[in-house]
C-alpha cells in the first residue's frame, strides 16, 4: 500500500512586514470584537458603566424613599412657645425647681422658669462648663455638679439667686497628678454625688455624701447679708446682666467621701494552700463574689489556656488575640431601697438612695454597694489595715456575657441589663427575679436603653390595686439607629418589636433619645439633620415635629443641647442662628438661643390618649403558672419581718459556725505540724 510522504519537513515561512499590526491596532486584543469602534478600552468602559448603574440604583432608592415618605402621614409641626437669649455659647442645660441652669463657655448662668430672665451668673474661674447636673434641695436651695473642659468636677450650692462654690472634687496641688473626671451622676434629691476619674493607667469611682441639711441651715443664716451684697454689686455694676451674689465669708461643709470603687482585677491563680484558707478569707456567705477566693492554681489556668489556643489556633491567628486589660469606664446608678440590697430590719427612707449599681466595660458582673454607716465603718477598717484595699460589693449579679449598657426605672425598682450579645434582661429588684429575658436576633450592638413609663404605677404593693397584667416597656436603641420596643408583662411571655430599622439616609442617624414620662408611649428622637420628632411607640409613627424658626437650627445637630422639665412638661432646646454670608469669623457674635416647647400648648393628649386600666381577672380564669406566681408573691409579702430576721440569723449563725470549725481544724493542723517537727 503506497503512502504519500513528504521528503522534506514542513517549514514555517518568516513573517512579512505586511502582516505586522499597525500602530493604531496594537491594542486590538483589549477590545471586544463587537465594540471595535469604542474609544475607551473594554475594562475602563465596564467600570464606568458599573459606577453609572450603581449611581442610578442609589438615586432610584432615594426616589422610592421620598415617594414612601409622601404617602406616610407627615408629623405636625410645632414651633416654640417661648425663647430667651444666652450670652456666649450654651454647652449644657439643667432644670431644677424654678431655675434653668446653663453651662457656658466662661462659667454658669441661672434663669427663671417664670419669665426667663437672667437671675445670676458665675464666671470667677473663666472655665468652660461641658456638663451640668442639678437637684432641688428644698427651701430655695439647689445642688449643682458640673464638669469643665479640663475634667475638673465642680460642686456648687445655689441658694436664693446666688452661686457658692463648695469644692472642686478632684483638685490636687500638683497639676501633673490630676485625674480628669469623665462622668458625673447626681442622685435625685441631691443626697449623693458620684464622679468617675481616669488617669493614664487606671480608673476609679468616688461616691460623696452631700451635707445638704447643714448647707440649708448655714445659707439661711446668711440669707440677709447675701441679699444686701447682691444689691450693692448690682448697683456698682454697669452691666445689664446681674452678677453672682456670693458671700466670701460663707463656708459650707464639704462633701464626705463614702466609697471608692475600683474596677475588678483579672482573676489569677490561687494563693491559698487549701479550702480552709479560702473559707477564712470570705467575709460573708450571703452573696456571690467576684471569683477571687477560688482554688484554681496558675498551672491549671495555663493548661486550660494552652488547650484553648491549640484547639482554636486558626481562629486566633486570623482575628488576633486581645489581651485582657483592666476596664477604664464604668456605668453607675443610684438605687433606692429594695429587699435585694438590704434586709427588712434596716429602717430607711424610701426616697433616699441606699446604694449604687456599677458595671465596668468588658465585665460580666453588675455589682451593688451599700451607702449606709456600717459600710463606711467597714471601709474605714479595711483602709486602716491596707491603704489601697478595694471595697467588696454587697451584691453581685453575674451575667452570661459582658454588660454593654444598663438602665434603671424612675422608681429604681426595675433594672435592665443588655449584654454584648444583644441579650436584654429586665429585673424586678424588689423581688429579685427576672421579669423578661429576650434578645435581638439581628447582629446589632445595643447603644442605650430607656424605660418609657414611670414604673411606680406598676408596683405591686397591694394585690387589689395592681392589675394582673401590668406591662413594663423598654426602648432599645442600637448603634445603627434602629429602635426596638421590649414589653415585659408580669405574667406571660415578653415581646420585642422593631419600631424603626436602620435609616437609608445617613442624615437621619439618631444622635439622642429621651422618653417623655407624662406620656407613657412617647419618645423624643433627635437626628443628625437637626429634626426633633416625637414618636408614638404604639404606632411606630412620628406624630409631632418640634421645629426651630427658619433663622435658627439645632446646634450641634450631632450632639444637641437639650433638657426636659418634667414638672412643667417642657422641652428646652438650644438653637443657633444661621451664619450670614457677609459675617466674618472676627465679627461673629458668640451667643445662643434657648427655645422652649410647652407640651401643654399642643394637642398631645389627642395623639396619646390615656389607656384604660386593664380589668382584674378572677384567679379561676388565670393559667396555673400565673396563679402560682400570685400565690408566691402574696406569701412573700405576708411573711413577718420577725421570721425574715430569724432566717437571716440562722444563716449567719450557720456561717459563723462553719468558719469557727475551719479555724479549729486549721489550729489542729498547725499543732500536728508542730508535733511532727518535734
Amino acid at each position: 500500500m503506497a503512502l504519500n510522504t513528504r521528503k522534506h519537513p514542513l517549514g514555517i515561512p518568516p513573517p512579512s512586514e505586511k502582516d505586522w499590526p499597525k500602530e493604531e491596532e496594537e491594542d486590538f486584543f483589549l477590545l471586544d470584537p463587537d465594540r471595535k469602534r469604542d474609544v475607551l478600552p473594554q475594562m475602563i468602559d465596564k467600570l464606568v458603566m458599573q459606577v453609572f448603574e450603581s449611581a442610578m440604583e442609589i438615586i432610584g432608592r432615594r426616589e422610592m424613599l421620598r415617594e414612601a415618605q409622601k404617602l406616610e402621614v407627615q408629623p405636625k409641626k410645632c414651633f416654640p412657645t417661648a425663647e430667651f437669649q444666652v450670652t456666649e455659647r450654651a454647652n449644657c442645660l439643667a432644670v431644677s425647681g424654678k431655675y434653668i441652669f446653663v453651662g457656658l463657655s466662661t462659667g454658669l448662668a441661672a434663669f427663671s422658669t417664670c419669665d426667663f430672665k437672667d437671675v445670676c451668673a458665675w464666671d470667677a474661674a473663666k472655665t468652660e462648663i461641658c456638663a451640668i447636673h442639678a437637684s432641688d434641695l428644698g427651701n430655695e436651695g439647689h445642688v449643682l455638679l458640673a464638669v469643665d473642659e479640663m475634667g475638673l468636677a465642680w460642686l456648687f450650692c445655689f441658694h436664693k439667686k446666688s452661686f457658692l462654690l463648695v469644692k472642686i472634687l478632684n483638685e490636687v496641688e500638683d497639676i501633673s497628678q490630676r485625674s480628669p473626671c469623665v462622668e458625673v451622676v447626681l442622685s435625685r434629691g441631691g443626697d449623693y454625688a458620684g464622679i468617675l476619674l481616669q488617669d493614664s493607667t487606671k480608673a476609679w469611682l468616688e461616691i460623696y455624701q452631700v451635707p445638704k441639711e447643714s448647707w440649708l441651715t448655714e445659707m439661711e443664716k446668711n440669707a440677709g447679708a447675701a441679699e444686701e451684697l447682691a444689691c450693692s454689686e448690682r448697683r456698682s455694676s454697669n452691666k445689664e446682666r446681674p452678677v453672682s451674689a456670693i458671700q466670701s465669708d460663707v463656708e459650707l461643709d464639704p462633701p464626705v467621701l463614702l466609697l471608692t470603687v475600683r474596677p475588678p482585677k483579672p482573676i489569677t491563680g490561687t494563693s491559698f494552700t487549701g479550702p480552709l484558707d479560702a473559707l477564712k478569707a470570705v467575709d460573708d456567705g450571703s452573696m456571690l463574689g467576684l471569683g477571687y477566693n477560688h482554688l484554681i492554681k496558675d498551672s491549671q489556668w495555663e493548661l486550660q489556656e494552652a488547650i484553648f489556643r491549640s484547639t482554636y489556633q486558626e481562629y486566633l491567628e486570623a482575628e488576633g488575640v486581645i489581651e485582657e486589660e483592666i476596664p477604664r469606664y464604668a456605668t453607675f446608678h443610684f438605687l433606692l431601697p429594695s429587699q435585694i440590697l438590704m434586709g427588712p430590719e434596716m429602717k430607711v427612707q424610701t426616697d433616699i438612695p441606699v446604694g449604687i449599681g456599677v458595671h465596668w466595660d468588658g465585665n460580666h458582673n453588675f455589682c451593688m454597694y451599700l451607702l449606709n454607716h456600717s459600710l463606711k465603718e467597714k471601709a474605714a477598717e479595711k483602709a486602716a489595715k491596707k491603704a489601697d484595699s478595694d471595697v467588696k460589693p454587697d451584691v453581685v449579679w453575674p451575667c452570661a456575657s459582658p454588660i454593654a449598657c444598663s438602665a434603671v426605672s424612675s422608681c429604681s425598682r426595675y433594672l435592665a441589663l443588655a449584654g454584648e450579645d444583644a441579650t436584654i434582661t429586665i429585673w424586678d429588684k424588689h423581688l429579685g427575679y427576672p421579669m423578661s429575658v429576650t434578645a435581638i436576633l439581628e447582629e446589632r450592638f445595643i447603644r442605650s436603653m430607656h424605660f418609657l413609663c414611670d414604673s411606680a404605677a406598676a408596683s405591686d404593693e397591694t394585690r387589689g390595686a395592681d392589675p394582673v397584667y401590668p406591662i413594663i416597656q423598654l426602648l432599645v436603641l442600637c448603634t445603627d439607629s434602629s429602635f426596638y420596643l421590649v414589653k415585659a408583662p408580669r405574667a406571660g411571655k415578653p415581646s420585642i418589636t422593631l419600631l424603626a430599622d436602620r435609616p437609608e439616609n445617613p442624615n437621619l442617624t439618631v444622635s439622642a433619645v429621651m422618653p417623655v414620662l407624662a406620656f407613657p408611649s412617647a419618645v423624643l428622637i433627635f437626628s443628625w439633620d437637626g429634626t426633633v420628632s416625637l414618636m408614638n411607640t404604639d404606632t411606630s409613627q412620628a406624630v409631632y415635629c418640634f421645629c426651630t424658626p427658619p433663622s435658627h437650627a439645632v446646634a450641634p445637630s450631632w450632639q444637641p443641647v437639650f433638657t426636659m422639665d418634667s414638672v412643667n412638661c417642657c422641652l428646652l432646646l438650644r438653637g443657633d442662628e444661621h451664619p450670614q454670608e457677609d459675617d466674618s469669623v472676627q465679627d461673629k457674635v458668640t451667643h445662643s438661643t434657648i427655645f422652649l416647647f410647652d407640651f401643654n400648648s399642643y394637642p398631645l393628649k389627642e395623639a396619646f390618649p390615656k389607656k384604660p386600666d386593664l380589668p382584674l381577672k378572677p384567679l379561676q380564669e388565670l393559667q396555673w403558672i400565673e396563679r402560682c406566681n400570685i400565690f408566691l408573691r402574696d406569701k412573700f409579702r405576708s411573711l413577718p419581718e420577725r421570721q425574715q430576721v430569724l432566717l437571716e440569723m440562722e444563716d449567719q449563725e450557720y456561717w459563723d459556725c462553719l468558719q469557727a470549725k475551719a479555724a479549729v481544724m486549721d489550729s489542729e493542723r498547725e499543732k500536728v505540724k508542730a508535733d511532727k517537727k518535734q
